[in-house]
C-alpha cells in the first residue's frame, strides 16, 4: 500500500539529513528490498552507497542493480566512474551528500542503499575536517622527488601509505601535508567524525550465517552464469580502489593459469563470506543503524513493511 504522503513527512527529529539509509550484509537482497520501499514511498530516488557499484563495467562483479531495476525509479551514483579512476571515502561522501541534497531540492525522497560501512558512516556522520593547505609547505613538498615524498609519507603514516596509491603524486602530497600540519597520521585524522550521534533513520539488514552463506554461494554461481569472466576481460587497468573489489584478484589468478575455475569460484565465495562477517561486526558497533534480522522465509514486501514500521 502506498503511503498518502511523502515519507519525509513522517520522520521525527531529522533536521539536516532527510533520508532513509538501507544498509546490509552482502547478498541480503538490498536491491529488491529497496525497490519494494520505492513502491511504498512516493518520489523515492535510490542513491548508491557501495564502494564498487560506482564503477561502470563492473556491474556483475559488484552485483549492481540491473537496467530494469534502475528503470523503476531514479538511481544515482551507479556506474559514474571508470574503473581506472580512484574514489576515496571523502570524495564518495561529497558525491553522495550532493545527490541527497539534489533529490531533496526536487521534492524527492532519498533512499541510500549499500553495504560499505565506512562510506555510509562518512555520509551519515560526516568526516572530521582536515587541515587546509599551506602554500609554504606545499612549495617545499613540490621540490621533492616522488620517491622522497613516498618515503616521508610511509615513515609518518605507514597505515595510510598502505591504503594510498603511491604512484599518484597529488594523493601522496596531500596526505603527507595533512600529517605534517596536524602532527598526526592522515589516516587517523580521516577516521574521525563531525557528528558522533547523528539523528538519522537507518537500518542494517542481516541474516543467519547459514542463510547468508547459501545466498553468497548462489550469487557467485549466478555471476559466472551472467558472464563475469568476460566482464573482467574487458576491464581497463584498474585503479587502486577498483582493484580491491572482491573477485578481482581471484579472476586475475584464474586468467593467468595459476588456479582452476573451481578454485577461483570457491575463493570468491570464501572471501565474500569473510566480508559479510566484517559487515556484521562493523554495523554492530553503529547504534545509529537499527538491526533487522531476516529469515529464509522473509519476502521483500514483508521486509519493506517491517522497515517502514520500524523507522516510521
Amino acid at each position: 500500500v502506498l503511503l498518502d504522503t511523502p515519507f519525509s513527512s513522517l520522520e521525527t527529529g531529522m533536521e539536516t539529513d532527510q533520508a532513509l539509509y538501507l544498509a546490509g550484509q552482502t547478498a541480503t537482497g538490498k536491491t529488491s528490498i529497496a525497490l519494494e520501499l520505492a513502491r511504498r514511498i512516493p518520489r523515492t530516488e535510490v542513491i548508491n552507497a557501495d564502494a564498487f557499484q560506482v564503477y561502470r563495467g563492473m556491474e556483475i562483479l559488484a552485483a549492481s542493480p540491473s537496467e530494469s531495476e534502475r528503470d523503476f525509479c531514479p538511481h544515482h551514483l551507479f556506474g559514474i566512474l571508470s574503473p581506472s579512476e580512484e574514489c576515496d571515502v571523502a570524495s564518495f561522501a561529497t558525491h553522495a551528500k550532493s545527490a541527497i541534497a539534489d533529490v531533496l531540492s526536487r521534492g524527492g525522497f532519498p533512499l541510500v542503499v549499500g553495504g560499505s560501512g565506512l562510506y555510509l558512516k562518512a555520509i551519515t556522520h560526516g568526516l572530521a575536517p582536515t587541515p587546509k593547505g599551506d602554500q609554504a609547505l606545499r612549495g617545499e613538498l613540490e621540490k621533492l622527488s616522488m620517491e622522497e615524498l613516498v618515503k616521508r609519507y610511509e615513515a609518518i603514516d605507514p597505515v595510510g601509505a598502505r591504503a594510498t596509491n603511491l604512484q599518484n603524486r597529488r594523493y601522496v602530497t596531500r596526505n603527507l601535508e595533512i600529517s605534517l600540519l596536524s602532527g598526526q597520521p592522515a589516516s587517523e585524522i580521516k577516521q574521525r567524525w563531525e557528528n558522533e550521534s547523528p539523528d538519522i533513520q537507518a537500518v542494517f539488514l542481516k541474516r543467519q550465517r547459514a542463510d547468508i552463506y547459501d545466498r553468497i554461494n548462489r550469487r557467485t554461481a549466478i555471476m559466472f552464469e551472467q558472464g563475469v569472466l568476460e566482464e573482467f576481460d574487458a576491464l581497463p587497468e584498474l585503479s587502486t580502489t577498483a582493484a580491491k573489489a572482491i573477485g578481482i584478484r581471484e579472476l586475475r589468478e584464474y586468467r593467468a593459469g595459476e588456479i582452476d575455475l573451481e578454485t577461483c569460484q570457491e575463493e570468491i565465495r570464501k572471501i565474500t563470506r569473510r566480508y559479510a562477517k566484517r559487515q556484521e561486526s562493523w554495523f554492530r558497533r553503529e547504534p545509529a543503524f537499527l538491526p533487522i534480522e531476516l529469515t529464509e522465509e522473509s519476502e521483500p514486501e514483508e521486509i519493506a513493511e517491517h522497515i517502514l514500521a520500524t523507522v516510521g
